[in-house]
């Protein structure tokens, strides 16, 4: 409630404050009486509106492709679940037999969520296969990689039991190169019940193991409470007002030997040894103590560094993105009232990009009343915030003529 409203509402106020609650709205602001951290701070491109599907997984190629995922697990929609945008247009991709809705789980994309790209260009995916309404089909969750060069599918692993539960939510994903002969992918599995996980896949051999399924990492904090659009938000059993997720947010360090993540219902942020996540022989016994608590970055969905090692992080509670430099200190990069659950996200050399896809506001939060009012957005904002120009003089010998001495 805002400090006017609460006055207006005192019974009992003192004679000045009832006086001033009385004055016309633009008389009773005090000048300097607001609070500066509401405003829009940032520049902000908008790359892509979105009617119809909301958009949550987002790629950008150093060429400037950008690939976009629609999800299926929140609404069945009859759309591609993975879109190159091309003139204007949502063109699905790799193929349209691909992305859009098939009969055979195994064989196309049925909800593509987190995206990433690895350090030889080539997109991967994390398909969770859940359609809303549907229960989960064998082989419909699925790691899937495609070389943009070809546009071909290079790689497709088949996510299968003991690693992948009834409530999986298979979030997002990020690839390393440097571990197995083929590379190794880590997968955050926030579960849609009470199961989260971290999942280890060696693209080579396609062994799969789920790791740290108890630890406080992993979990969502009991009793977590967010606001969100000013409303204050818990997650209720039977009732939610807000989604209880666990581990959600993952970034991968360039040189690969870092992995950084964090539970969707926490402030916390986490990270670990690649090299001893990446070993099989490790075990949750070897792997628990190995995890650094990096402390507190927010309310984050999705998280994604950059190329100087400084990590971005969502906040859906704030309607802002930050960014944590490798000191631990964090700065605003972006608050905007539009950045509505800002969800997928991905740093080139140049920018940040995130997409914004009200998820807050879906009828299963909100008394199964659908609050979401498109269009929806892919934005974009510059990592390097520009400096404006000044004429005056900051060298000794600017503005001294020709010859001039000293």
């Amino acid at each position: 409630m805002k400090r006017r409203l609460f006055l207006r509402s005192a019974s009992a106020a003192p004679v000045s404050l009832a006086v001033s609650s009385a004055l016309p709205l633009a008389s009773a602001k005090a000048a300097g009486n607001v609070d500066r951290g509401t405003a829009p701070y940032g520049a902000l491109d908008i790359v892509a509106e979105f009617d119809g599907p909301g958009p949550s997984g987002i790629v950008v190629l150093p060429n400037g492709r950008t690939f976009v995922g629609f999800p299926r697990h929140a609404i069945d929609h009859k759309g591609a679940t993975l879109g190159e945008l091309i003139d204007g247009k949502v063109v699905p991709y790799p193929s349209v037999s691909m992305s859009m809705p098939g009969a055979r789980p195994t064989d196309c994309l049925v909800s593509v969520h987190g995206m990433t790209m690895d350090r030889q260009g080539r997109l991967w995916m994390i398909d969770d296969g859940k359609r809303a309404g549907h229960p989960l089909q064998p082989g419909a969750a699925k790691i899937v990689c495609v070389d943009p060069q070809t546009n071909r599918v290079v790689h497709k692993i088949i996510l299968k039991a003991p690693v992948l539960l009834n409530d999986s939510h298979m979030n997002d994903l990020r690839v390393s190169l440097s571990h197995g002969a083929q590379g190794t992918v880590f997968v955050t599995d926030s579960s849609f019940g009470n199961s989260p996980g971290l999942v280890i896949v060696d693209v080579a051999t396609q062994q799969a193991r789920r790791v740290l399924t108890t630890h406080p990492a992993i979990l969502p904090e009991e009793g977590f409470m967010a606001i969100v659009e000013g409303e204050p938000r818990r997650y209720i059993a039977g009732h939610p007002q807000l989604v209880s997720g666990g581990v959600d947010g993952i970034a991968l360090t360039k040189d690969e030997k870092r992995l950084y993540f964090a539970p969707l219902t926490s402030r916390r942020l986490y990270s670990i040894s690649v090299d001893l996540l990446a070993d099989p022989a490790s075990d949750d016994a070897v792997l628990g103590p190995a995890i650094q608590n990096e402390g507190e970055k927010g309310v984050a969905d999705g998280l994604a560094l950059d190329d100087h090692g400084r990590l971005y992080t969502t906040n859906y509670e704030h309607d802002c993105i930050l960014r944590r430099d490798p000191d631990g200190s964090f700065h605003m990069m972006l608050r905007d009232p539009r950045a509505l659950s800002p969800d997928g996200i991905f740093a080139t050399a140049d920018h940040v990009y995130c997409t914004f896809g009200q998820w807050n506001r879906l009828a299963s939060f909100n008394e199964g009343v659908d609050r979401r009012a498109p269009p929806y957005l892919l934005i974009r904002f510059p990592i390097e915030q520009p400096k404006p120009y000044d004429a005056l003089p900051h060298d000794p010998d600017q503005g001294k003529s020709p010859g001039q001495g000293a």
